[in-house]
């Protein structure tokens, strides 16, 4: 069973939005059960701060010893910050999706993208659980 936290918002890619202290930025990352499904991540390629893209747009890759796949924005906006320690611990995705293995800060560009998005209910169903 793969943990799906009820104060997160969820995209069919199995990306994850977790809110800030700063209404207007938020946290992305992939779901427990997207680590799960790809296995052992050796590799993660993230923006540079001050990249933008619009929602549902490939910011990034994964690589797992089995996989390479695309990362894509549940939202539009900015990245603000980079989790700097994926780097040298990509592994942190697998131990800790929702917490040490963060990917990126976004500037939220507008709130159009956030109406598409799964509460946690909805992403139980889509995985199955």
């Amino acid at each position: 069973m793969a943990n799906v936290p009820q104060e997160l918002q969820y995209t069919k890619e199995h990306e994850y939005v977790k809110a800030t202290d700063d209404p207007n930025v938020v946290v992305i990352g992939i779901t427990d059960y997207a680590q799960g499904e790809l296995g052992d991540i050796v590799y993660v390629d993230l923006p540079k701060p001050g990249a933008s893209f619009g929602g549902h747009d490939v910011f990034g890759t994964i690589e797992a010893v089995k996989a390479v796949s695309e990362l894509y924005a549940p939202i539009a906006g900015e990245v603000v910050e980079v989790n700097p320690r994926l780097d040298g611990e990509p592994a942190l995705v697998n131990s800790d999706p929702y917490g040490d293995g963060w990917m990126i800060k976004v500037r939220v560009a507008g709130d159009a993208d956030r109406a598409q998005l799964m509460d946690a209910a909805a992403y139980s169903g889509l995985i199955g659980q």
